[in-house]
């Protein structure tokens, strides 16, 4: 193709044709105008790489919570990119995004609906899988449910891709919880898992987390081990609950027992009170009766005491005089003296027929 466009269009031009003047009205422009071939020269390169980009797409974005892994030629680069958007050669190289955040795997009959059998669903970081079924010391089956949280380190991510591949999550995690949930639960009868929850869930725990942590450079990171449930076989279910009733009547009737003790004991408590509240009285009557008989003895001594000779004459005159004064107001009266002296003496009213005592105790 010729340099020139002008050239070109020259050469077309008929014979006998006067050349056009680039400086008239014609209308056309000069092909050799200043920069117009660069201008279409970059538009053509432009649409070119963009082109190349759409269809190589030689370019991707690592988001938060990811880390990405660089395959240059099949070999993996053990730096892991972070976050951000990272540029590779196409065909050479390619860029994998892999998840390092908190992720949960579980265990459980409650999603079997929404399982395919042998297979297992995903839903965000969630890994679900059915129950597991484990022998217990019996040979009995047992369906156990876990939930399992761990993340990937990000600083090895490189090096457990490459080593376990995208499926590191079961190969890691999965088979060595079925493997530990079967060597913890085979250690009891079926019977005694319910008593023993929670240390059978702090044995998995710790087991686990030392499963996990023994494999080289510790590619995995454990979070924790919910031990949310244990299903019994049907026969072994019904014979728990029906000891579990039998207890709560043993525990009903041991309580009506201690409420009746209780009863028995506070009516006694009343009925001790009752009789030490009488004994007390008897007490409180028996000691004023003695304390006033004392008290008696006490003045009746004080008053033999008192008794002397010359005072038992002075009583006697007094009397005697006492009865001679009654002689002068009733005449016909007679005194008979008792034997050793005039007191007490008895006095008689004859006059009027009627008998009259009069002690006198001087």
């Amino acid at each position: 193709m010729p340099a020139d466009m002008n050239d070109y269009f020259k050469k077309r031009r008929p014979a006998g044709e006067p050349p056009r003047d680039n400086n008239n009205g014609g209308g056309q422009m000069p092909f050799n105008a200043p920069g117009g071939n660069k201008i279409i020269s970059t538009v053509i390169i432009i649409a070119i790489i963009g082109f190349a980009l759409m269809v190589l797409k030689p370019f991707t974005i690592v988001n938060s919570g990811e880390v990405g892994i660089k395959v240059r030629t099949g070999r993996f680069d053990p730096t892991p990119l972070n976050p951000g958007l990272h540029f590779y050669v196409p065909i050479l190289e390619k860029i994998i995004p892999v998840n390092v955040r908190v992720k949960m795997i579980t265990y459980s009959n409650d999603y079997q609906q929404d399982i395919n059998k042998g297979t297992m669903s995903y839903e965000g970081g969630l890994h679900r899988n059915p129950a597991i079924r484990v022998m217990d010391s019996r040979g009995l089956y047992v369906d156990i449910d876990l939930a399992v949280q761990y993340h990937l380190k990000p600083e090895s991510a490189s090096k457990t891709i490459a080593k376990w591949g995208m499926a590191w999550e079961d190969k890691i995690i999965n088979t060595k919880v079925r493997e530990i949930v079967r060597d913890v639960i085979g250690k009891f009868p079926a019977e005694e898992l319910p008593k023993r929850r929670q240390e059978i869930a702090k044995d998995i725990q710790e087991q686990l987390r030392k499963k996990v942590e023994s494999i080289p450079e510790a590619p995995v990171v454990l979070d924790s081990v919910e031990l949310r449930n244990i299903a019994l076989p049907k026969k072994i279910q019904e014979k728990i609950e029906e000891l579990q009733a039998e207890k709560q009547n043993v525990m009903i009737a041991e309580q009506q027992k201690e409420r009746a003790k209780r009863e028995a004991e506070r009516k006694a408590e009343i009925a001790r009170g009752d009789a030490e509240k009488k004994r007390i009285e008897a007490q409180g009557h028996a000691d004023k009766i003695t304390i006033e008989a004392n008290a008696q003895a006490k003045a009746n001594k004080l008053i033999s005491d008192s008794l002397t000779p010359n005072l038992l004459k002075l009583k006697q005159i007094q009397t005697q005089k006492e009865f001679n004064e009654a002689l002068k107001v009733n005449k016909d009266a007679k005194i008979f003296l008792t034997p050793g002296g005039a007191v007490p003496n008895i006095w008689v009213d004859m006059k009027n027929k009627q008998k009259a005592v009069a002690g006198s105790e001087q």
